[in-house]
């Protein structure tokens, strides 16, 4: 029986003297050198290069946008703090509308009263001259009446004639 620790590798097959091992490394130089015939390796490294060149382009496209993606976001924050300004200026405006607003009620409510309290007051001194026009006209007719019992109590037809006279005469 062989023991298989002993065996070596000149055991094995061979042909034209050559062992196994020295025809496998024969194959290996004769497939290195077609590579090197057919620019394998050229093609490997131009793959590469080329992969290469695709990543950096890409990692350019990558900066390329972040800087404009940072460009719209400062865009963006500064029209966010436009828009909080113009927010604060309208609430502002919007503050000082309402105490204009505010005053002007105000002052048509205290303009209102004065127009109510001046038509009060219209009123009350043309109820004051009425009631005076009307004590006037009944102190006026009391006295027609008074003079004209005095004038009928005193005044009889020889002093009617005596008038009538001096009017003609004078006329």
């Amino acid at each position: 029986m062989v023991d298989i620790l002993t065996l070596t590798v000149a055991d094995g097959p061979s042909a034209f003297g050559l062992d196994s091992y020295q025809w496998v490394s024969i194959a290996m130089l004769i497939l290195i050198g077609i590579f090197v015939w057919k620019k394998v390796p050229g093609m490997i490294t131009g793959g590469l290069d080329n992969k290469i060149a695709e990543i950096k382009q890409q990692l350019d496209e990558a900066k390329a946008l972040r800087a404009e993606a940072e460009v719209l976001r400062d865009e963006y924050a500064a029209k966010i703090a436009g828009a909080e300004k113009d927010a604060e200026a309208m609430m502002e405006g919007a503050g000082r509308e309402a105490d204009a607003i505010l005053a002007k009620a105000e002052a048509d409510s205290e303009a209102m009263v004065a127009r109510r309290k001046r038509m009060a007051e219209d009123k009350i001194a043309a109820a004051e001259r009425e009631a005076i026009d009307g004590v006037r006209a009944s102190a006026a007719n009391a006295a027609a009446a008074a003079s004209r019992s005095l004038i009928a109590d005193k005044h009889d037809g020889a002093a009617d004639k005596v008038l009538a006279d001096e009017i003609i005469g004078s006329l």
